[in-house]
């Protein structure tokens, strides 16, 4: 009797819960779904004013201007390079920056990671002259270079690393040790593979920023032949706009672009969801 009469207190709070809840999740849903349907729809059809559930004239005009007139696919490939390239290196070195930090006999080890915890404090805003500066007297302007090197090592994912490291036994590291094994060899086969929680989701989280990095392709690059997705899905709204009827994309362009954009996202996430949960709570909890 006491557990129904407390889930029929309950009842009033889970359903409003679960009502605002679905209000929360219909605001993320439905803005892509109606990107998605003009996306698919027809020039003059995707030019409705409203919001528009389903196609009333269904057409791939939109994802075929897109490929072909505006060569969308260069942007996309050099995408793919610099998201790729520059995911794998910052996961490998905040991987190895974590794992030195965990040395408790390191020389000013606490100094190290007082440093590090200052530089997450610094807005990007404040570093942007300077960064340009730089790049621009190792003439790394209009290079492949420049997009990688941006942001390529973060305070948050080695500070995670470090947490997810502190968890494999010092002991095991130290038997290592006297079997002869190296600081590389243990790091590779001993913390590596049992932090893979905490690489995967410092690896999404830097996927998906990369991916959408617009900064560094405005700053640092002026030859269109390098030029990322987001630099080009911009340029296509600046022509978007335009008065010119040489220069004007229809709704279904724009939409086509933004949902080639969103897709490698969402392919990529149902594969490193379970390691993405796990790694946000085991690394918060960590010391």
């Amino acid at each position: 009797m006491g557990n129904k009469s407390l889930i029929r207190r309950d009842l009033p709070f889970q359903l409003t819960n679960g009502f605002f809840l679905l209000l929360l999740v219909a605001t993320m849903i439905l803005p892509i779904w109606n990107t998605f349907i003009i996306s698919i729809s027809s020039n003059i059809s995707s030019m409705h004013a409203g919001l528009q559930l389903w196609p009333s004239e269904l057409s791939m005009e939109g994802y075929r201007t897109v490929w072909q007139r505006i060569e969308l696919w260069r942007p996309f490939g050099m995408n793919v390079l610099v998201t790729i390239v520059g995911s794998f290196v910052h996961v490998l070195l905040c991987a190895m920056a974590g794992y030195v930090l965990l040395h408790k006999g390191l020389p000013g080890r606490k100094l190290l990671t007082s440093f590090i915890l200052l530089t997450m404090m610094v807005p990007n805003e404040a570093v942007m002259i300077p960064l340009y500066v730089v790049n621009k007297e190792l003439g790394l302007l209009n290079t492949v270079s420049a997009l990688v090197l941006y942001g390529l090592i973060s305070g948050f994912s080695i500070l995670l690393m470090r947490n997810f490291f502190g968890a494999v036994s010092y002991e095991m590291a130290e038997s290592a040790k006297i079997d002869g094994a190296g600081e590389f060899r243990i790091f590779s086969t001993m913390y590596v593979p049992l932090a893979k929680p905490g690489l995967a989701t410092i690896a999404l989280f830097e996927f998906v920023s990369r991916w959408n990095q617009l900064t560094p392709g405005l700053l640092y690059v002026t030859n269109q032949k390098l030029y990322t997705l987001q630099v080009a899905l911009r340029a296509l709204v600046i022509q978007s706009d335009a008065t010119s009827s040489n220069l004007f994309m229809t709704p279904n362009v724009r939409m086509a672009g933004v949902m080639l954009a969103l897709i490698p996202l969402v392919a990529i996430y149902p594969f490193v969801q379970k390691y993405f949960v796990t790694g946000l709570m085991v690394g918060a909890t960590k010391e």
